[in-house]
C-alpha cells in the first residue's frame, strides 16, 4: 500500500543533515548567512543554511509555506512573537522545529561558535514578508521575491 500523505518535512531535513551528502560544499561567509538549495521537487525544497556568531534573519514569515528545520551543527535560537513581545527558543544540534504556514519567527546564531543548519519548506518558497516588532505588533517592513532577493 502506498501512502499519499505529505511527508513530514521534520523528518525530510533529517534525511539532509550531513553535510558530506549535499550537492554544494558547506561553506560559511563572514558577510551574511550562507544558503543554497540542496534539493527541489513537487513535495517540498531543502535548503542548507550556515551561521556564524550573530548571524540571523530578522523577523519573517514563509509566504504561505509550511515548513521544518533542523539544527545540524551549533546552537541557534529562534524567536517568536507571543504577548507582544520576542520569546526564545534555544535549539542545539539535533533539534528541530516544524511551523505552519502563518508561522513568524527569527533565526540567531547567538552563540560564539558556528551553526549549520537544514530547511525545508512546502510549497517551495516564493515569497518572504520581513516584519518589524513596534510597540508589540508586528509591521509589515519588506516583502521579498524568490528570483530577486534569494
Amino acid at each position: 500500500m502506498t501512502s499519499t500523505a505529505p511527508a513530514d518535512l521534520l523528518a525530510v531535513a533529517a534525511r539532509w543533515a550531513d553535510p558530506d551528502g549535499w550537492p554544494v560544499p558547506l561553506c560559511f561567509d563572514a558577510s551574511e548567512r550562507w544558503y543554497a538549495r540542496l534539493d527541489v521537487g513537487d513535495e517540498h525544497e531543502v535548503w542548507a543554511l550556515s551561521w556564524l556568531p550573530g548571524q540571523g534573519t530578522g523577523l519573517h514569515d514563509h509566504g504561505g509555506s509550511a515548513g521544518a528545520f533542523l539544527v545540524v551543527a551549533g546552537v541557534l535560537t529562534e524567536e517568536t512573537v507571543s504577548g507582544a513581545r520576542l520569546r526564545p527558543h534555544r535549539l542545539a544540534a539535533g533539534a528541530g522545529r516544524r511551523f505552519g504556514v502563518r508561522h513568524v519567527h527569527q533565526v540567531t546564531n547567538h552563540g560564539d561558535q558556528p551553526a549549520v543548519s537544514v530547511h525545508v519548506y512546502r510549497p517551495a518558497l516564493t515569497r518572504m514578508t520581513r516584519y518589524r516588532l513596534v510597540a508589540g505588533r508586528l509591521r509589515v517592513a519588506e516583502v521579498a521575491e524568490a528570483g530577486v532577493a534569494w
